[in-house]
């Protein structure tokens, strides 16, 4: 028993020495591409996995472990708590939301003390959130608070840092260890190792910051914003470069950069490895060491050619005739080519590992940027090559759209942060990134009026909805009789005979009541009396009464038939985003003035539809009352006839379309002629105000939305010579 127990042991023992030695390497290997397989499913992108393809880098150009001012893990951390004493901050901790439930969102900038330097830049921030509809001037109404010290520049070689911030917000009352604090900052740290160090404790504020980088980056609380410099414009801004009419199949670069090159220190390793990709061909890289002043001290071997080169090519044709743009790190990991290659339609290729792009929490930057890794740089031309034209076009229209709707001015960058915060705060009425990613952007998209694709103008076609098939009838009343005048009776009586009207609603916006109801004319749909003011922007709010997409605005003195209503339906129908109406005026620049003005004669070209007969959707309401700063809306009721421009402006500024004229009667253009030319004599005056109106707009915005059009859309067989039996509309020709 003894001896088979020993056998037995000696088996087992035997059995388990030979697989070690025989199977040892077999378990090694199916480990190894265990690891193997689970790195490649982490992807950047597909065709240039960086655990498949090994990078052709020199050692020296990507080795930083001697650079001395790269800092190690332990103070890196130390560096990022000196900033962040409340490292773990987030909405729900650090964040009083009881401030902004009485009185909603509103933010509150802190006065300027005399004597206290802001740099231009911090002033365009300050401006852009005091004329914005956020602001207020009582702190006891604000969710937000923003310094009046400027943090913008917190590297302390610079001649805007402001020194002894920690003590000079420990004296303000409203400080509260930075709760409900939003702090703006562009350029943070200093030679040689640029951490993100601020100099000043911000305890429990938000950053606003540019060159963020992930490990530092509260995600949920902190806001990425985009490096940009002091020319950048206070609002409007300028359009992309890229034309509907100038898109050509193959630019002449496929991938370009011309910048800086650091010699020593952080930043250097990517830059210095660039020229490798140059060919001279479709791919040109350009650095200069002629930068700082000691450069000649550190330069290199290369250094001369690269200057000779670097003046060769002019930068801002290279943005013009590329289709893919290097945007490498610098010595912070943002750089202002970031915009301007966005600007360009020239896709940005990222290099800057660890940066937390420009409000990634709401852009899905993979569809209008190529996101690289340092480490993976020689990869990168092949990588591009692979991409297909009809995806590079994506890509191109992607920057176009991200530019205009969220960079091109201070004010759309401010805008843009403030509303991502205002989001946090109700997120079951966020907006999704669906609308952020879309036409016409975030910004223009209010959750408050609906979170529900269908109930916008602008998702129709995308996802197969339809405007309803009604509309609201509504009617403005000015009259001081006191009573109903004919024009008002005939107006109420075509109106209510489309087949397409669902109700009327008439604003008595008189001094006197009403008249009651049974002095109203009988009519197949139901009849609301609205008591407004005299007010004018009044006419644009959104009343509870106006249940249908479709909205009629009509003046009470407007002659309208039954089928001219039914016709401007429908086409109002196929373009839902737009103005549908019959009067309009057309603007032109006034070289001689310098000004822009407009006229009321009838020309070939338009660009305002007047309100007092024109459909369009009922969202541009509550647009026109909750997105526009109340200092637009009281120059409306300041000027005579400025509303119905306004409300042009506004959906031109959102669409980027024109109007759209239909068909009048000949009786009724001669009626609207003879009243435009008693105005041209006797209402010099109101003239004027209109003027005055359409300068003072194109200066808020920052440029001149209204779009010039020749379009009239008429029905079929519009004055054909057939029989009127073919003709759906024949009483349009009289």
């Amino acid at each position: 028993m003894q001896t088979r127990k020993k056998y037995i042991f000696l088996t087992f023992l035997a059995s388990w020495l030979l697989l070690f030695f025989f199977g040892g390497d077999q378990l090694r290997r199916f480990a190894f591409l265990s690891v193997r397989k689970a790195e490649a499913r982490r992807n950047w992108p597909r065709w240039t996995d960086r655990s498949l393809l090994k990078s052709f880098a020199e050692p020296e150009e990507l080795q930083r472990d001697g650079d001395p001012s790269v800092l190690s893990p332990r103070e890196r951390r130390a560096a990022w708590l000196s900033v962040h004493r409340s490292g773990r901050c987030r909405m729900e901790t650090c964040f009083d939301f009881s401030r902004c439930e009485r009185h909603g969102f509103k933010v509150f900038t802190y006065p300027q003390e005399r004597g206290q330097p802001v740099s231009e830049t911090y002033s365009k921030i300050l401006s852009s959130i005091e004329r914005s509809r956020y602001h207020t001037p009582n702190p006891e109404e604000a969710c937000l608070f923003i310094l009046s010290i400027d943090t913008l520049d917190r590297d302390h070689l610079s001649g805007q840092y402001v020194r002894d911030v920690d003590e000079k917000i420990r004296g303000f009352a409203l400080w509260n260890g930075g709760r409900n604090h939003l702090i703006f900052n562009l350029y943070s740290g200093t030679w040689p190792s640029y951490t993100g160090e601020l100099g000043f404790d911000i305890g429990q504020a938000m950053l606003a910051r540019a060159s963020s980088d992930t490990q530092s980056f509260r995600p949920g609380f902190d806001v990425s914003i985009p490096l940009f410099s002091k020319e950048h414009p206070q609002r409007g801004g300028n359009t992309g470069w890229l034309h509907q009419d100038s898109v050509p199949p193959k630019k002449k670069y496929l991938l370009v950069f011309k910048g800086k090159r650091y010699l020593t220190g952080i930043g250097s390793g990517t830059r210095n490895a660039l020229h490798h990709i140059h060919n001279g061909q479709d791919i040109i890289s350009l650095t200069t060491c002629k930068h700082g002043k000691d450069w000649e001290k550190h330069k290199d071997t290369r250094c001369d050619k690269d200057n000779v080169d670097y003046e060769r090519f002019d930068y801002q044709e290279l943005l013009h005739n590329s289709t893919f743009c290097i945007v490498p790190r610098g010595r912070r990991l943002g750089s202002f080519r970031f915009l301007e290659a966005l600007q360009a339609a020239c896709i940005p290729v990222l290099l800057s590992d660890g940066w937390e792009l420009p409000f990634a929490e709401v852009i899905d930057w993979g569809r209008a940027a190529v996101v690289g890794s340092e480490r993976l740089l020689l990869q990168i031309p092949s990588a591009v090559r692979c991409i297909h034209p009809e995806r590079v076009l994506a890509f191109q229209q992607q920057t176009q759209f991200l530019w205009d709707a969220y960079f091109s001015s201070v004010d759309k960058i401010v805008h843009t942060t403030l509303e991502i915060i205002k989001d946090r705060l109700a997120p079951h009425r966020s907006r999704s990134r669906f609308l952020w990613n879309s036409l016409p952007g975030g910004l223009l998209v209010l959750p408050d009026f609906s979170t529900h694709l269908g109930d916008f103008p602008f998702y129709y076609l995308q996802h197969g909805y339809s405007p309803s098939q009604k509309f609201t009838a509504f009617i403005r009343v000015v009259s001081q009789a006191g009573s109903l005048s004919q024009p008002i009776l005939r107006l109420i009586q075509a109106v209510s005979g489309s087949q397409y009207c669902a109700q009327i609603v008439v604003l008595w916006s008189c001094e006197k009541p009403p008249p009651p109801s049974g002095k109203w004319p009988q009519s197949s749909v139901p009849l609301t009396i609205v008591q407004g003011s005299r007010k004018l922007s009044q006419r644009f709010f959104p009343f509870e009464a106006i249940q249908t997409d479709a909205v009629l605005s009509l003046d009470e003195d407007t002659s309208l038939s039954t089928s001219e209503v039914d016709f401007a339906f429908l086409v109002w129908r196929s373009f839902p985003e737009r103005i549908v109406g019959f009067p309009t005026l057309s603007h032109f620049w006034d070289p001689e003035q310098g000004r822009w003005g407009y006229t009321s004669k009838w020309t070939n070209e338009l660009s305002i539809v007047l309100t007092a007969a024109a459909f369009y959707h009922r969202y541009y309401h509550s647009l026109f009352t909750e997105y526009l700063p109340a200092g637009l809306r009281e120059l409306v009721d300041g000027l005579a006839a400025c509303e119905d421009i306004l409300m042009n402006v506004l959906v031109a500024a959102v669409t980027k379309l024109p109007p759209i004229k239909v068909t009048q009667r000949k009786q009724h253009k001669e009626g609207v002629a003879q009243q435009m030319e008693v105005e041209g004599t006797a209402g010099s005056r109101r003239f004027s105000q209109r003027q005055d109106c359409l300068n003072q707009l194109a200066d808020w915005f920052g440029y001149m939305p209204l779009v010039s059009s020749r379009l009239r859309l008429d029905p079929v067989l519009f004055k054909d010579q057939v029989s009127v039996l073919r003709k759906k509309y024949p009483s349009l020709e009289k």
